[in-house]
C-alpha cells in the first residue's frame, strides 16, 4: 500500500497596524521555517509551488526506483 505524502504549515493572519491590510506567514512545524507573505495571493502562489515541489520529488523517487 503507497503511504499519503503530506506537508503541514502553520498559517497565521494579521491586520497590520492601521492600515488594516491584511498579512500572513506560513511556518513549517518541522523545521522551524518561517515565510511571511504580503497577501493571500502569495500564500496560494507558495501552496502551489509546494505542492509542485512535492510531486517532482515523487516522480524523481520512482523513476530512480
Amino acid at each position: 500500500m503507497k503511504s499519503a505524502h503530506y506537508r503541514s504549515f502553520l498559517l497565521r493572519l494579521w491586520q497590520d497596524g492601521d492600515t488594516h491590510i491584511w498579512r500572513f506567514s506560513l511556518e513549517d512545524p518541522h523545521t522551524g521555517e518561517r515565510r511571511g507573505l504580503a497577501n493571500l495571493d502569495a500564500v496560494i502562489a507558495f501552496l502551489k509551488e509546494a505542492m509542485e515541489q512535492a510531486n517532482q520529488n515523487e516522480t524523481t523517487d520512482h523513476s530512480s526506483a
